[in-house]
């Protein structure tokens, strides 16, 4: 099968397409003909050398977690799916999954039958992103009805997820971006669009239950604790939460955790289920075939895209 493999970590010229066995299967796994895959800022960081390449280990290494595509065959005890199902998931994060790839092998449990209605991009585009926002906002922070959370890098792949989910649970929005992407923001529900480039957002943002720090600076993480309500908590995605940052927050009442994704069946279904119902939508940025992979890279570190980069097989 093709693949976009790289034997050293680096630029993203070291992405490079390559021939290598389809994957079998093994039992409680599904093999599937990947139709989409997902691009993700933690793609890029890994091919660089930080992100989760130390998980990885040396090269060689196929990156990427995002899958959409239709099951080819079944391991041993597989009961959720039969081969010409259509599924979507983000399998063995933060091990190697390969997703830049025609097929992958990986455990049932980390896919979900594909949102009907939703090609292949589009359903590549969510998981990762979407079970991210879904984990921070719903498992860790446990938003509702009525709750006030900041989104920083709102128009960003998890961000414009993490928006849609957190209104679809009856929060308020708020989200920071260039002033270029507050009618995208608006349109996706934000309620106060705030453009970090103009003012200081901490000073026209209040009375925050969540801050959602998708940028992962010290001083962002820092800033953010002042727009927070007593008990408050700051999520740090991207790194964790810096310990000086930490520390302060506690001194003020104020909580923070740090956060990774991991693969999640009961949350893939709930994705799904909200895409179908038209309460989630993946903006996508562009798409690639899978030989242009080095351009989908820079393309995200460009950091000027809105949504989600995808490839094609």
């Amino acid at each position: 099968m093709r693949a976009i493999s790289l034997d050293r970590y680096g630029p993203p010229e070291v992405l490079t397409m390559t021939e290598m066995a389809r994957p079998r299967p093994v039992p409680t796994e599904v093999l599937v003909r990947v139709r989409a895959a997902g691009v993700n800022r933690v793609d890029a960081k890994t091919r660089a050398g930080s992100g989760i390449a130390p998980v990885l280990g040396a090269p060689p290494i196929v990156v990427g977690w995002d899958v959409s595509g239709t099951v080819e065959a079944v391991g041993l005890g597989v009961t959720l799916f039969a081969p010409g199902d259509e599924v979507y998931g983000m399998p063995l994060f933060p091990r190697q999954a390969g997703a830049y790839a025609e097929y992958v092998a990986a455990p049932s449990r980390h896919f979900a039958v594909k949102p009907a209605g939703l090609g292949h991009v589009e359903a590549a585009s969510l998981p990762l992103a979407g079970l991210t926002a879904w984990q921070v906002l719903v498992d860790t922070a446990g938003v509702g009805p009525g709750r006030h959370v900041l989104v920083h890098a709102a128009a960003g792949g998890v961000g414009h997820l993490a928006v849609q989910i957190a209104k679809a649970r009856g929060a308020r929005v708020s989200g920071t971006a260039s002033a270029a992407k507050h009618d995208f923001l608006r349109r996706i529900g934000v309620d106060q669009p705030v453009d970090y480039t103009a003012v200081p957002f901490e000073d026209v943002i209040r009375d925050v239950d969540v801050v959602v720090d998708l940028v992962g600076t010290p001083d962002t993480q820092r800033r953010s604790l002042r727009t927070l309500r007593p008990g408050g908590l700051l999520v740090g995605v991207p790194g964790g939460v810096d310990p000086a940052v930490a520390d302060e927050a506690a001194e003020q009442g104020l909580r923070t955790t740090a956060f990774m994704v991991e693969p999640d069946h009961a949350g893939l279904v709930e994705l799904a289920r909200l895409a179908e119902s038209g309460a989630l939508t993946a903006e996508i940025a562009d798409v690639l075939p899978l030989a242009e992979a080095p351009e989908a890279h820079r393309l995200l570190e460009s950091h000027h895209t809105t949504g989600k980069v995808v490839l094609t097989p």
